[in-house]
């Protein structure tokens, strides 16, 4: 049997998610009240386009509803934190039969991180495979979703400090990263990006996600996150990004066509002053939609009729992502896509 990881855009049968529970992500309750409220309203834009299961954790249930409707389901697990698309599972496809199995990556809180928790998180994968009923491809290597993205058409991208972070994967060697990710994901050639955006190497941050950085709007073509002023470290990265990527081809020989998307203007943190890494490129894809993040920033737009151009046939929503990126991630952080089994 050979396994695919479907592409983002191949259509869904529900999106999951997790619901912030107290954790050192939020700094008290305030923080956490207002991320519930964030959290809820990605769960909402995505819930107009398909079906939407939140896990929440023991005595959270009324307070998720209350938030949430009536109409998104709610699951009871434990949790440590809530970010899905790294705790969750990553489903892939069987191309002979269609039928759904989940990938259980080894998850130790984004390399065993002095802050994280992870004794609840590391069991979501099985728990969410369970409930959907599908088989578990368990693997020692630790890496979590927002650290892949690929085009479903045999091209991942991965990122050095991530996959080969020693705190995830001591002594694993990029053909060794390479030959367990392919046999998960039924891919066959991997674009290394060699980092990620500044403020990611921060005390919330993943250490370099894909994620944030570029990302597959269709085969052959890549998004990437460009940071146009100088004065922000980002502006340096976002030109190795693009120089690492420029001339690249994917499984099928295509040379990439890269897409340039804007950083947001602002350039730091009105509350502590630090480099934000607010990005675009942190969407997440549904049936008929694209929830994009959104900074109440001039950029909005352009990176909304951006993602209009290049998904002509989705209907694009702009949704406050700023107290999200304040605990450590964006909108694809805290979602994951189950996609629809059969052929």
């Amino acid at each position: 049997m050979t396994f695919v990881m479907p592409p983002e855009w191949a259509p869904h049968e529900r999106t999951w998610m997790a619901w912030p529970s107290p954790n050192p992500t939020f700094a008290d309750d305030t923080g956490l009240a207002e991320a519930c409220v964030a959290w809820a309203r990605v769960a909402r834009a995505v819930r107009r386009h398909e079906p939407v299961t939140v896990v929440v954790g023991p005595g959270q249930l009324d307070e998720a509803r209350e938030l949430l409707g009536g109409d998104i389901e709610l699951v009871e697990r434990e949790l440590d934190d809530a970010w899905m698309r790294d705790i969750g599972p990553t489903f892939v496809k069987d191309t002979e039969t269609g039928e759904l199995a989940a990938v259980d990556w080894t998850f130790n809180g984004w390399g065993a991180q002095d802050w994280a928790r992870w004794e609840h998180d590391s069991k979501v994968a099985r728990h969410i495979a369970d409930l959907t009923g599908v088989p578990v491809h368990s693997t020692a290597m630790v890496n979590e979703g927002g650290g892949i993205h690929v085009d479903g058409e045999g091209t991942v991208l991965l990122t050095e400090t991530v996959q080969l972070d020693p705190d995830r994967n001591q002594g694993w060697t990029k053909e060794r990263v390479e030959a367990e990710v392919h046999a998960r994901l039924g891919t066959t050639k991997a674009i290394w990006l060699p980092r990620g955006l500044t403020a990611d190497y921060g005390e919330f941050g993943t250490r370099g996600h894909v994620d944030i950085v570029a990302a597959f709007a269709a085969p052959g073509v890549v998004l990437v996150h460009t940071q146009r002023d100088p004065a922000h470290p980002d502006f340096e990265v976002s030109k190795e990004i693009l120089e690492a990527l420029r001339g690249q081809t994917d499984a099928q020989g295509r040379t990439l066509e890269i897409v340039e998307v804007p950083a947001p203007t602002v350039l730091t943190d009105p509350e502590d002053g630090g480099w934000v890494d607010y990005s675009y490129i942190n969407h997440y894809l549904c049936n008929g939609g694209v929830v994009l993040c959104g900074f109440d920033d001039p950029n909005d737009e352009e990176a909304a009729a951006i993602f209009r151009r290049l998904f002509p046939e989705r209907t694009v929503t702009l949704v406050d992502a700023r107290t999200i990126f304040a605990a450590g991630g964006g909108i694809h952080c805290i979602t994951q896509q189950q996609p629809v089994a059969g052929l």
